[in-house]
């Protein structure tokens, strides 16, 4: 990593202690504390070809898991259908992040909607409410997706 690299990684990591991204409020759908978050926050230091281990997450992003959250973000168009998706995967943004080799790990969330909840496929951003988990999915003997959310209502 270079020093003009971690220059901004460390001011923007100053910036975000400082002021937090996240934010409770009282759940919709009986008082549970919702956490807003951004991709931000669920990010963590790793190398791009670099092995993920469960050490290398912060304890930020340890302490959500099982906890109701919102984030925003696109659904991944691959796999899913134009309408009736029950679940799908959400990513940081439509342009290249994850649509091609090499994404980050922290750049996507398996998503599985609520019993009889399905939703359309957008390429607008939709905001997806649901409980956290920390569960790696491997394929191939290689980790593809780290982070998931069940129990999910889309908006947009």
């Amino acid at each position: 990593m270079t020093v003009l690299f971690s220059i901004p990684v460390l001011l923007m990591s100053l910036v975000l202690a400082l002021f937090p991204a996240t934010s409770p409020a009282q759940d919709k759908n009986g008082g549970d504390e919702t956490l807003y978050l951004t991709f931000d926050d669920v990010t963590f230091e790793m190398e791009k070809d670099e092995e993920f281990e469960r050490d290398m997450l912060t304890d930020e992003i340890n302490n959500m898991e099982g906890k109701r959250i919102s984030i925003r973000g696109y659904i991944l168009p691959n796999g899913t259908k134009q309408s009736g998706n029950k679940k799908f995967i959400l990513v940081r943004d439509n342009k290249e992040c994850c649509f091609g080799p090499g994404a980050a790990l922290y750049d996507c969330v398996l998503v599985k909607l609520r019993k009889n909840h399905e939703v359309d496929f957008t390429v607008r951003p939709v905001t997806v409410e649901g409980t956290f988990q920390l569960k790696e999915l491997e394929i191939g003997g290689r980790t593809m997706a780290i982070y998931r959310m069940r129990n999910c209502t889309v908006s947009q």
